[in-house]
């Protein structure tokens, strides 16, 4: 039996051999805790601070600028609670289509006292401009919007908004989870524009899960979520996670190199793919907006999304009806809704997000596959009504 063809790397990427082989020792004979002062502890040291150094070097920052945490989720959490906590309530604005670690921190403020305001997109996913001009007259103390949606790939002008925030002196942040290894990413350019907080993960660009990092202006304060030891500049105690800090340096130094080869052939891979999905008459949601080289998010009209992916995981196809992190909620996506698309046709939205193994041959398979596996479907649902 084929081994199922994988289509699902905005939920996961697999972990890159190069990056494998550089964390191993750190689960073996180079055992030793960050914090300790003898050889073990100085050698656990200085390969957590290279690390830093090569994240930092992945998205244009310092590396006093990166704060380790477990994941993008801990970081967004890090920020709103974070900055949060050292300021007076007052308004806090999010955009709609954010991951549900943002949203939710969010929500946690609004039920204690803060005014949340959900920034409203577009039909193509992306934050309405006169909305937004009219949220700021709100002069929001905080605000998050994201780089790169996780389920359509849209790209939001985050600097664009940042730079519209200034005059409210509002703290900026944006979450780079799907963006980073993607598109290029200069944290100090989005830091000249007003953007002072970006989040960024490893398992998303070939490294380990339970790794990503805040990347924050030295100038924020913010108060820790983690209280301890003090590591990570008293931001985040706890004893680090060596061998995956290690391994989301790695991560990040080949993503960078990989970059613009790997944009590249991704985004003619997607081409081919949206091209034959049209044409079996998918509706591709934000479709007309910058996105992700890699991601693609379309519905055919009358297919329910989870019916379809199972009959495609069956079929031999990896892909997802949405977020992963909130897969287990029965709901139409958020994302999807916000950008007024009816109930009914997202939940026939699939995800399919491609990555550094997927090939020609494989979206040319896959296309075939959906035809048949539509086709099979519509004549299921005949027999069934007749």
């Amino acid at each position: 039996m084929a081994a199922t063809v994988y289509f699902d790397h905005n939920a996961t990427t697999p972990v890159d051999p190069a990056v494998l082989e550089a964390m191993l020792p750190w689960f073996s004979e180079r055992f030793g805790n960050a914090s300790s002062r003898h050889e073990y502890g100085r050698a656990a040291r200085q390969a957590v601070d290279e690390a830093r150094r090569q994240v930092a070097a992945a998205v244009g920052a310092h590396a006093t600028e990166v704060v380790f945490t477990s994941g993008g989720s801990e970081a967004n959490n890090l920020f709103i609670k974070g900055a949060a906590a050292s300021l007076k309530p007052g308004a806090l604005a999010v955009s709609a289509v954010e991951h549900p670690s943002v949203i939710e921190p969010a929500a946690q403020l609004a039920r204690r006292g803060w005014l949340l305001c959900r920034l409203a997109v577009d039909e193509q996913g992306r934050v309405d401009e006169a909305a937004y001009r009219q949220s700021l007259l709100s002069r929001p103390k905080l605000v998050s919007v994201m780089l790169a949606n996780n389920e359509t790939g849209v790209l939001q002008d985050v600097a664009r908004l940042a730079q519209a925030a200034r005059h409210c002196e509002a703290v900026f942040h944006t979450d780079g989870v799907q963006a980073l290894g993607k598109t290029p990413l200069d944290f100090r350019a989005l830091n000249a524009c007003g953007v002072h907080a970006l989040t960024v993960s490893a398992h998303k660009l070939g490294g380990p899960k339970g790794v990503g990092a805040l990347v924050i202006d030295k100038g924020i304060e913010l108060e820790a979520l983690v209280a301890g030891g003090g590591q990570e500049r008293g931001l985040r105690s706890g004893t680090e996670n060596v061998a995956a800090i290690v391994g989301f340096g790695a991560a990040c130094e080949l993503a960078a190199r990989r970059l613009a080869e790997r944009a590249a052939r991704l985004a003619a891979l997607r081409q081919g793919l949206e091209d034959g999905l049209r044409a079996q008459g998918a509706i591709i949601f934000g479709g007309e907006a910058r996105r992700l080289p890699n991601t693609v998010c379309f519905a055919l009209a009358g297919f329910d999304g989870e019916t379809l992916i199972t009959h495609l995981d069956r079929a031999g196809y990896a892909l997802a009806s949405g977020a992963a992190c909130s897969s287990a909620h029965p709901e139409p996506s958020h994302v999807l809704k916000a950008m007024g698309v009816s109930d009914g046709l997202a939940r026939g939205a699939v995800r399919m997000s491609l990555g550094t193994g997927n090939t020609q041959e494989q979206v040319d398979a896959f296309l075939i596959a959906l035809r048949d596996t539509a086709a099979k479907l519509r004549q299921l649902t005949a027999l069934a009504v007749s």
